[in-house]
């Protein structure tokens, strides 16, 4: 499968783990069964932690996710979309991730798939695919850069952006209210 161009794109800055549990639940909300999300970003960035976050949200047993490592792949099916959850850090080439039955897991229409490590197996993940690289920068903050290429990823980039920027007004409107309140009548 070739490499896609991207279509569209989003930066988010999470500056804490309730920050990124956010961004997860609001990514979960977006998921349609059958994308494949490419994850990358450096050891200890977070991508284990944001499909925890996803899974979570989806109602599966966060407890049970963790790194597919050394395993190779997880399946999460106890929340209301089942998740493949890949792990290619150990993996030689293509072939290997082919070997394990990844292509079956990419097709199938019911199942959101996360791929850690995704750009060591690129070239076989669907065109249609969302990709988010996770950046650390600083202890708990994080740099989350999600872009698609193609229709289904396009429309969870747009409802995760719709998502964000709603939140962000009710934020600030909840705190314009307080600080209204604070003030009292006459005084602002």
């Amino acid at each position: 499968m070739e490499t896609p161009g991207v279509t569209s794109e989003l930066t988010f800055h999470s500056h804490s783990e309730q920050d990124t549990e956010l961004f997860g639940k609001t990514l979960a909300d977006a998921l349609q069964p059958g994308l494949t999300v490419a994850l990358n970003g450096d050891l200890g960035s977070g991508k284990t932690r944001l499909v925890r976050a996803v899974c979570e949200a989806l109602g599966a047993d966060p407890a049970r996710v963790n790194s597919p490592t050394f395993v190779l792949l997880q399946s999460y099916t106890d929340g209301r979309l089942p998740v493949s959850h890949f792990d290619t850090y150990r993996l030689a080439d293509t072939d290997e991730f082919l070997a394990i039955g990844a292509d079956e897991f990419l097709s199938e229409p019911n199942v959101i798939c996360f791929v850690e490590w995704a750009d060591r197996v690129a070239e076989v993940l669907p065109t249609d695919r969302l990709t988010i690289r996770i950046r650390q920068t600083g202890a708990t903050s994080r740099t989350i850069h999600m872009s698609s290429a193609g229709p289904a990823s396009d429309a969870v980039v747009a409802d995760v952006q719709s998502s964000v920027v709603g939140n962000r007004q009710r934020a600030s409107d909840h705190e314009a209210s307080h600080r209204d309140q604070a003030m009292g009548p006459g005084q602002a």
